[in-house]
C-alpha cells in the first residue's frame, strides 16, 4: 500500500507492507511528470495499491493520472488519516511522510475507502452544479451589499426581495444631495451592475446544467421539485448508486435518516447533522418546493404529518426522508437501465424501471410529477394550524428533535 499526501507544490509517498512496515518513501515535485516519477519509483513493488488522501479534492489530478496509467487507487478521507495519526502509539510529528504513512495505514485497515474511477459525465454535472452554488453565494453577497447601500439612500431601505430592475428604479427616483450621498448612489449603481452580471452568469449556468442533465438521460427530474440544478447536484455527488446497499444507507449518507442516541432502556433518535450536506440541502429544497405547491402529493403528506400532531420541522424531516427514498429508487432505475443498454448494445431496449414506478403507486411515495422551479427558501406553517399543533405538543411528553 502506497500512501500519498498531496499538496499544491509537491507530493509525498510512503510504501507500506502488509505488516505496516515502511518500505520506502519519496517526494516528487508537482509537475507534468509527477505521475511518471511516482510510477518509476514504485516499480519495485509490482503488486501495489495507491491510497491518495482527498482524491476528490487536492489529490484529484494525481489520482486520475494514476488511474489512467492502469493503477488501482483508493480515496482516503482526510478524517480517517487524522484518526490514524491521533491513535498512533507514542508522539507522532505532523509532517508529510507521517501523513502519507497514516493514509496508507487507513487504507489498509478501513474497508470504507472507495476505489477511484475515471471521470465520467457525473463529473461534468458536479462541475456545473458547483459553479451554480458559487454564483448563488456571490449573488447573495451582492444583494446584501446593495440592501445596505440603499438603506443609506432611502429611508427604511427595501423590505423585500431585491432585483436589479427594482434597485435601478429606486436609484433613478432618488435625488442624492451632497458629495457623500452622490458617492453612495454611485456605489449602489455599481452594485446593480454587478447584480445584473451575476444574474446573466447564473442564467447561462442553468442552461448548461439543463443540457448536461438531459444528456445523461436521468429520470430524477420526474420527482416533483427536482429540477436540473438539484438533479445535477445529486448525480454529481452520488455518481455510483450501487455503493449504497439500500435506501437506508442512502438516507444516512444524505442526512435524512435520524441517528440513535440511546442509553440503557431509553431508545432515542434525534436529528442527524452528519452526511453530505450538499445532498441534504438539495433534498431540502425539493421538499420546500413540494410544500409550497398545494396540489403536490408532498404537500398532502406534509399536512398528514401535521394532523398526526407532529411539529412543522418534524413533518418536514419526514417528507425529506420520503423524497430521499424516491430519489434513490430513480437512481437505481437509471443504473439498471444504463446497465441493460450497455449489455444489449446499440438498439437494445431500455432497462426495467419497475421499482421506481411501483414506489410511485404507494400513497407515501407519490412524489412524482413535473418539476416545479423557483422554491422559496422559507417555510411557515399556516396560522390556523399553529395553535392546534402547539396545544397538542404541550400535552405530549418531551419529544426528541
Amino acid at each position: 500500500m502506497i500512501g500519498v499526501d498531496p499538496h499544491r507544490g509537491s507530493h509525498t509517498a510512503v510504501a507500506l507492507g502488509a505488516d505496516e512496515v515502511a518500505l520506502g518513501q519519496v517526494r516528487v515535485r508537482a509537475s507534468a511528470a509527477q505521475a511518471e516519477r511516482l510510477l518509476a519509483w514504485a516499480q519495485a513493488w509490482p503488486e501495489r495499491t495507491w491510497a491518495v488522501e482527498g482524491a476528490a479534492g487536492l489529490g484529484h489530478l494525481l489520482a486520475q493520472q494514476l488511474v489512467a496509467a492502469g493503477e488501482r487507487v483508493l480515496d482516503v478521507q482526510p478524517k480517517l488519516a487524522a484518526r490514524v495519526r491521533l491513535l498512533a502509539a507514542g508522539a507522532v510529528n505532523k509532517n508529510d511522510p507521517n501523513d502519507a504513512r497514516s493514509v496508507a495505514v487507513a487504507a489498509l485497515r478501513s474497508p470504507s475507502c472507495l476505489p477511484v474511477r475515471p471521470d465520467d459525465h457525473a463529473a461534468v454535472l458536479k462541475i456545473w452544479a458547483k459553479r451554480h452554488r458559487d454564483l448563488s453565494r456571490t449573488r447573495n453577497q451582492v444583494v446584501c451589499r446593495l440592501h445596505a447601500a440603499l438603506c443609506e439612500l432611502v429611508p427604511g431601505g427595501v423590505g423585500k426581495e431585491l432585483y436589479a430592475a427594482h434597485a435601478a428604479q429606486i436609484l433613478a427616483e432618488a435625488e442624492p444631495s451632497g458629495a457623500v450621498a452622490q458617492a453612495r448612489a454611485e456605489l449602489a449603481a455599481e452594485l446593480v451592475a454587478d447584480l445584473r452580471h451575476v444574474d446573466a452568469l447564473l442564467r447561462e449556468t442553468k442552461k448548461k446544467l439543463a443540457v448536461a442533465v438531459r444528456a445523461c438521460g436521468t429520470s430524477l427530474t420526474e420527482v416533483f421539485g427536482v429540477g436540473p440544478v438539484i438533479a445535477a447536484t445529486v448525480i454529481g455527488d452520488v455518481r455510483d448508486v450501487s455503493r449504497f446497499r439500500g435506501r437506508d444507507r442512502f438516507a444516512a449518507c444524505n442526512g435524512t435518516a435520524p441517528i440513535e442516541v440511546s442509553s440503557g432502556n431509553r431508545i432515542i433518535y434525534r436529528l442527524s447533522l452528519r452526511g453530505n450536506r450538499r445532498l441534504n440541502h438539495a433534498i431540502h429544497m425539493a421538499a420546500i418546493t413540494q410544500i409550497r405547491h398545494k396540489h403536490s402529493d408532498g404537500r398532502a403528506y406534509y399536512d398528514k404529518k401535521l394532523a398526526e400532531g407532529k411539529t412543522g420541522k418534524e413533518a418536514l424531516r419526514a417528507l425529506k426522508r420520503q423524497i430521499s427514498d424516491a430519489i434513490y429508487k430513480h437512481l437505481k432505475a437509471d443504473a439498471a437501465r444504463t446497465a441493460a443498454s450497455s449489455v444489449q448494445g446499440p438498439g437494445g431496449q431500455p432497462g426495467n424501471d419497475s421499482d421506481a414506478s411501483a414506489a410511485g403507486s404507494h400513497p407515501e411515495h407519490q412524489l412524482f410529477g413535473q418539476a416545479t422551479p423557483g422554491p422559496v427558501p422559507t417555510l411557515r406553517r399556516p396560522v390556523h394550524q399553529q395553535k392546534k399543533v402547539t396545544s397538542r405538543t404541550r400535552r405530549k411528553t418531551a419529544r426528541t428533535t
